[in-house]
């Protein structure tokens, strides 16, 4: 039962994210398609994911250890912070905290995450920056 309300609360976002995308206009037009066919590409294959799993074949759903919640609520948690402090953060050192908590929360020795967080958050931003040419806020701590 459990599988079934999810893929139906699943689908329902689909539903709405897809008719959210489909509002999406560009005053220019940057690409052939513009900004529209991705999201709702994406929400769609979504759905489709949604429908099979509430039509298909039930299995017993065995639940996670409380353990392994909890690491998953401080992921989700991280992944908010993240979100919630990109932008006055700046990509690198946001990005670095992420890395740092991410690593942690999967098992890494606290050296090892300290040493490969910032590493990561500067060579993600210079790709991205440079050698993408994707712009991404450095934060106004850095400017």
């Amino acid at each position: 039962m459990s599988q079934r309300i999810f893929a139906l609360v699943w689908l329902i976002l689909c539903v709405i994210g897809i008719y959210i995308g489909w509002g999406i206009q560009s005053e220019f037009s940057y690409e052939p398609l513009g900004p529209r066919p991705f999201p709702v590409a994406i929400l769609s294959l979504m759905a489709i994911c949604a429908l099979a799993l509430l039509f298909g074949k039930q299995e017993a759903v065995e639940w996670p250890k409380p353990y392994v919640l909890r690491r998953l609520a401080l992921l989700i948690l991280s992944l908010v912070i993240y979100a919630w402090a990109f932008e006055w953060l700046g990509f690198p050192i946001a990005t670095s905290l992420l890395t740092i908590s991410v690593a942690l929360l999967f098992g890494a020795t606290p050296i090892a995450a300290v040493i490969s967080g910032p590493i990561l958050g500067i060579l993600l931003f210079y790709a991205f920056d440079k050698l993408l040419d994707v712009t991404l806020p450095i934060g106004s701590l850095l400017s």
